[in-house]
């Protein structure tokens, strides 16, 4: 890619993200009393991180099983309230095992 090409990206991208974050503090001055705009407001950083996270646990694996058994476990345990850490460690480790297991059946 060219430098100034680039440099014309970056900064386009820089300006978008600087106006997403300073626009709602310059017009909205007043706290929010709306008991519907703050609920929603609450709830858009959770269904944010799910429309950015779930697409990737689909596509980032070799074989479409392993990525539903690993969502499948991260699902289960995240619902019996274990640690983020146990999550993603027996997720990772659930698609680690499916993968190894396909691997060796299509061989």
């Amino acid at each position: 890619m060219e430098p100034l090409k680039f440099l014309v990206y970056l900064l386009v991208m820089a300006g978008v993200t600087y106006l997403v974050r300073m626009l709602p503090m310059v017009l909205v001055r007043k706290k929010i009393k709306n008991t519907f705009i703050r609920s929603f407001l609450y709830y858009v950083p959770y269904a944010v991180l799910s429309v950015m996270t779930i697409p990737a646990i689909f596509y980032s694996t070799s074989y479409l099983v392993s990525a539903i058994i690993g969502f499948a476990v991260a699902l289960v345990l995240s619902y019996l309230n274990r640690s983020l850490l146990t999550v993603a460690a027996s997720a990772c480790g659930a698609v680690l095992v499916v993968e190894l297991v396909m691997t060796y059946l299509i061989k």
